[in-house]
């Protein structure tokens, strides 16, 4: 990815992509799925970051076909996308793992004692 952060919608936009193809409602249910409801995509919002994805090499398109009388365009995710995915959730681990080793050791201040 570029020097940008990884969104959480991003992350997960990603990572709903990891199996297979996806088409973009595919997308938006998968990533609800995969954050317990947290991450909730609008289409607007969807494809702003599924440009910003491709325009990245993270993604790219793998088909398109007529479902219902409506075009659905799928998307994949690239080997770049894959490496992208891996080092942030690296990084998101390492930070939850800084967070957890701090929250373990905090030791409340008692009323009256030192500050």
């Amino acid at each position: 990815m570029t020097s940008r952060a990884m969104s959480e919608q991003a992350f997960f936009v990603l990572t709903a992509l990891v199996d297979r193809p996806r088409h973009g409602y595919g997308i938006v249910g998968e990533a609800a799925e995969l954050s317990d409801g947290r991450v909730r995509l609008k289409v607007g919002t969807l494809y702003g970051v599924l440009d910003r994805l491709v325009a990245d090499g993270l993604v790219e398109p793998d088909r398109e076909e007529i479902a219902n009388g409506r075009l659905r365009r799928y998307y994949r995710l690239t080997e770049r996308g894959r490496d992208a995915l891996a080092a942030e959730a690296a990084r998101q681990a390492a930070n939850a793992r800084a967070a957890t080793k701090r929250l373990r050791a905090w030791q409340p201040r008692t009323a009256g004692g030192p500050a």
